[in-house]
């Protein structure tokens, strides 16, 4: 497809689908297509679903990814002072006590779920302490996040997927409603505080955006580190001889996460609407039509990357586009790299062999377009 309809309509999704990197990168970045493809959706859904979404809308309708100029800019500028590279870089000392703490419960030569058991863990722990939530929530917040994941994260019809939405939506809401009250009575040294406090010359952020923005920072920012290491896990697997090279050249993890990105990365897929008709890749687009990016086509494009399937884990330069293009380049990047450079260099130095104790076919794979990764990985650790 890629090579042959490059900007190809799937009348199964109603959709046009994206996968060169030329028109992927063009599609992320310029402002004729919009990041807000739900009020499209909730306008045309029907009335009784659209009762059930009310609650959704009013804070998943406020986060900066479904977002667009001027209102993404105000809020991208206000989020950026909480959540910038200088906070990031901080929170090494704090990541690689986490990583430690996680993989001194990890027993060798044990089968144990990787997913489970330390890539949910890692990134949901790091990003709860970041928000001062109590870190005995995290099954609570995990089943939030999974009930927001198909309504989020896939166009097909999924059972009950609207008042799961609603549910976890509401719960979040009520979560942190209570504890934004708390911060403004006392506040901390946390990013609750910092949000709340955040000010620009338009002024503050309101309450619900506030709320809306800690959601976002707890979805995003565990389910993309946690599908990231997961898939890195896998790829090391599958491809000793690099497994092999990251162990001698631990200096290179950097460059390793980068190729982990575009490789096998945690975002098959993002969507978009089109803002205004224009022509991509040889195809009318008309207004409104909607367009899905397959970021895991655009990062195997042979045009922009030598040997696009091959796992290279000094590759240079690495034009990969899963963390975005432009002014909706991904937030929490500089954190997810963070997360999955400590977590593997020292799963590396700690364990000689890592085996997946299930054939990579048979495993269960998350089913969601934008999504790109498993609810389990069964491993054993080896010294």
């Amino acid at each position: 497809m890629r090579a042959e309809d490059p900007v190809h309509w799937s009348p199964k999704l109603s959709s046009w689908v994206v996968t060169r990197h030329e028109d992927a990168a063009r599609v992320l970045a310029e402002d004729v297509f919009s990041s807000d493809r739900l009020s499209p959706f909730y306008r045309r859904a029907q009335d009784a679903d659209r009762s059930t979404l009310a609650e959704v809308m009013r804070y998943i309708g406020l986060w900066l990814v479904f977002r667009d100029p001027p209102e993404h800019t105000r809020l991208r500028r206000l989020l950026n002072t909480a959540v910038n590279p200088g906070v990031v870089a901080s929170l090494r000392p704090s990541v690689v006590a986490i990583v430690d703490f996680l993989l001194d419960e990890i027993e060798p030569d044990q089968e144990f779920d990787f997913v489970a058991d330390f890539a949910v863990q890692l990134p949901a722990m790091v990003i709860m302490d970041m928000m001062g939530v109590p870190r005995d929530m995290l099954r609570t917040i995990k089943q939030w996040s999974d009930d927001l994941v198909n309504f989020v994260g896939s166009p097909r019809t999924v059972e009950a997927k609207y008042e799961r939405a609603r549910t976890g939506v509401l719960a979040m809401a009520e979560f942190f409603g209570r504890l934004v009250a708390e911060r403004r009575a006392a506040p901390r040294g946390d990013i609750l505080t910092m949000l709340i406090q955040a000010r620009d010359e338009q002024g503050t952020l309101s309450d619900d955006e506030v709320v809306a923005s800690a959601m976002l920072l707890l979805f995003a920012g565990h389910e993309t580190t946690t599908n990231l290491l997961g898939n890195a896990l896998m790829a090391l697997h599958a491809n000793p001889d690099q497994q092999d090279r990251l162990r001698r050249e631990p200096a290179i993890v950097d460059t390793a996460v980068e190729e982990f990105l575009r490789f096998d990365g945690p975002v098959l897929s993002v969507s978009r609407a089109v803002a205004k008709s224009h022509d991509l890749g040889g195809r009318r687009l008309e207004e409104g039509s909607r367009i899905f990016v397959m970021i895991a086509a655009a990062n195997r494009d042979p045009d922009v990357f030598v040997e696009p399937d091959r796992l290279d884990l000094g590759r240079m330069p690495n034009r990969h586009v899963t963390f975005g293009k432009g002014i909706h380049f991904c937030l929490g990047a500089p954190l997810a790299r963070l997360e999955a450079g400590t977590a593997l260099r020292e799963i590396l130095r700690r364990h000689r062999t890592i085996e997946i104790t299930r054939p990579i076919e048979d495993l269960d794979w998350i089913d969601a377009m934008v999504m790109r990764g498993v609810h389990a990985l069964p491993v054993r650790f080896g010294r």
